[in-house]
């Protein structure tokens, strides 16, 4: 008898990772594939689900997590296509309609912070949570929102490390970002550590002043959405964060730069306001991309393609 099997992927600017899961959302088989160029890369990934569904049958629908920037609106021509991404040789692709080709399916797609923030709220750390902001610190910085479960999509998705912020002091460093120079994503995301300090953030000692730097900025990012946002709790995750001081040195300088001021009863709280994510493994990004997945299947009461 046939069983419900749904697709994932979570597609990044260096690996794609895709999985087959069943009904509960437990992974069945994944794979890892490099990024390289879109139509290696599709291909690459179009081999692992072939493999799958010779092995346990067709997926029923599909959720793609991916990097962007990408045209969430659904109204628009160009619905699912990746923009204008520094990703060299990705910008403009249709990731949506060359995943949806692959699967045979109903297929789903958001961003990979919205799809880790969707795990998150759904099955980790924001569970009961009606607000919840996803920040991911790595390549690059992303944030994702959700609001009364659901992502916000619309004409747009946050792209909250471009914002500006303020300086750490004695911080004179141009910053990475080929676009901005010096906002958030410039100033902390990892390559910024490599190009700042010449060293890997997982090769930096724990008393070196990079992290103070961190701290900084990634306390600011929490500290303007906080005010704008006004979520429920901050989750913050990616590669840098996987050092294990980080995190409560966010949050002190979060307590410094907010001094108090107009903070809730859940940011007041800040130890629980400010926490790590649940999911380590499987990402967040690919539980997220299984949920959006279950969520396009018709039998799931949604429209199905989307």
């Amino acid at each position: 008898m046939a069983i419900d099997l749904f697709a994932g992927i979570e597609a990044g600017g260096t690996k794609m990772i895709c999985a087959i899961a069943g009904v509960d959302g437990e992974v069945i088989e994944q794979t890892r594939i490099a990024t390289g160029d879109p139509d290696q890369t599709f291909n690459a990934i179009a081999a692992f689900f072939d493999e799958q569904a010779g092995r346990y049958g067709p997926v029923r629908a599909g959720g793609v997590a991916s990097f962007g920037p990408l045209d969430l609106e659904v109204e628009s021509p160009t619905y699912g296509r990746l923009t204008t991404t520094p990703k060299l040789g990705w910008s403009s692709v249709d990731m949506l309609g060359r995943v949806r080709a692959i699967l045979k399916a109903p297929t789903a797609i958001d961003t990979d912070v919205n799809c880790a923030a969707l795990a998150e709220v759904r099955f980790g750390a924001g569970r009961g949570l009606n607000r919840l902001c996803y920040i991911t610190v790595g390549t690059g910085i992303g944030v994702g929102v959700i609001e009364a479960g659901e992502t916000n999509l619309g004409a747009g998705h946050p792209e909250v490390g471009h914002i500006r912020v303020a300086r750490a002091l004695g911080d004179d460093f141009a910053g990475v970002c080929p676009s901005h120079g010096d906002c958030a994503e410039g100033l902390a995301c990892g390559p910024a550590i490599k190009a700042r300090w010449n060293i890997s953030a997982e090769d930096l000692p724990a008393d070196h002043p990079a992290w103070e730097y961190e701290a900084h900025y990634i306390a600011s990012i929490c500290v303007n959405l906080t005010y704008i946002v006004r979520p429920q709790r901050i989750i913050v995750g990616g590669g840098v964060m996987e050092r294990a001081s980080l995190l409560q040195a966010v949050r002190e300088r979060f307590a410094q730069l907010t001094a108090g001021y107009a903070l809730d009863g859940y940011s007041a709280d800040i130890d629980r306001f400010i926490c790590a994510p649940m999911w380590r493994s499987p990402s967040p990004g690919l539980v997220g991309a299984i949920e959006i997945a279950r969520r396009a299947h018709p039998s799931q009461g949604s429209q199905g393609d989307v």
